[in-house]
């Protein structure tokens, strides 16, 4: 991910890319030839010495407190790939120094700037399936060797925890979840949660690193009808609840289906859109769209779902809001 931020930073207009660090020194001498910015090993030693505006966080999930941490006691706007943290209890402590440091934090919860994530919201909004019975998502595809320090669930379903509250708009109130350890050294590589939120509805999720091939879909399915969308195609589609007459085959009512329709996305890519965000809260300042809050939510959400595979039993998220810092 570090790679493609910096394909897109050091394009954006109105921005320069003035630093890049890694511990590799052929990435970092990669990157500076490509980019003209100046290398660092060590990127503590860039947060605190190189003369920036804003940083973006895109390493291992174990280094994004204490990188983020050093960023924001400087007053640096900080974008930081999901998860927000390794932890809650780590989460919790950024979200609270970014807002007493008065610095914005973005967690780089990059599907809630897919072109069909947004036209799905919008379609919400305008009552295109009234209420919502289910929402499921499934992120599944090959084991990636780079990810070693956190399972599939922290790494992973994170994005679908958020959209999934992004989408019901609100949080879920109880979890549940199966997960399994299957190539993965020491972290779980599949996981089906289960989440039940306050109006009724029910999300579930499927996440894994063992699908041989990647997938990346999401339905929604309400009083009104069914929505269908591919992340990776942008492709949406909808279908009515409104059946109207079944399919007769020899005499036989053999489905029941209703119209099915696609929907316009005008595509882009979502990481750009990401970026351009973030770089408008650095210029002109206000709450991120996806802000350490959502990234805390979304990392919670994960650890009560792993917490719930451990225990065997449900769990409820409680009061866990009034833990978040106040802003």
């Amino acid at each position: 991910m570090g790679r493609n931020h910096m394909r897109h930073l050091s394009t954006r207009e109105g921005c320069s890319l003035v630093a890049v660090a890694d511990p590799e020194p052929g990435l970092v001498q990669d990157a500076v030839g490509k980019t003209g910015a100046t290398g660092y090993a060590d990127a503590l030693a860039m947060i605190d010495e190189a003369d920036i505006d804003a940083v973006v966080i895109a390493t291992p999930t174990t280094a994004h407190a204490s990188l983020a941490t050093a960023a924001i006691a400087r007053g640096l706007p900080v974008l930081v790939e999901k998860p927000l943290a390794a932890t809650v209890a780590e989460g919790i402590e950024l979200v609270g120094a970014a807002r007493a440091r008065g610095v914005p934090l973005q967690v780089g919860h990059v599907e809630r700037f897919n072109p069909a994530v947004l036209e799905l919201g919008r379609r919400l909004e305008h009552g295109w399936v009234g209420s919502i019975y289910s929402i499921t998502s499934r992120r599944a595809g090959p084991f990636p060797a780079r990810i070693r320090d956190v399972g599939v669930t922290i790494d992973l379903a994170t994005h679908d925890a958020d959209i999934l509250s992004w989408i019901a708009r609100e949080r879920p109130t109880r979890v549940y979840a199966e997960t399994a350890q299957r190539l993965h050294a020491s972290n779980e590589d599949l996981l089906f949660g289960l989440l039940h939120f306050p109006s009724g509805a029910t999300g579930m999720l499927d996440v894994n690193w063992l699908t041989p091939a990647k997938r990346r879909q999401l339905s929604v399915v309400g009083e009104s009808g069914m929505f269908e969308l591919d992340y990776l195609t942008q492709r949406l589609t909808f279908t009515s609840a409104d059946v109207g007459s079944p399919t007769i085959i020899d005499g036989y009512a053999t489905t029941f289906e209703g119209n099915v329709v696609t929907v316009d996305v005008a595509t882009h890519e979502p990481l750009a859109a990401e970026l351009d965000s973030f770089l408008d809260v650095v210029r002109r300042g206000g709450r991120p769209t996806v802000d350490g809050e959502d990234g805390l939510w979304a990392l919670q959400i994960a650890s009560c779902l792993l917490q719930a595979a451990a225990d065997g039993h449900p769990v409820n998220l409680g009061e866990f809001g009034r833990l978040i810092p106040a802003p």
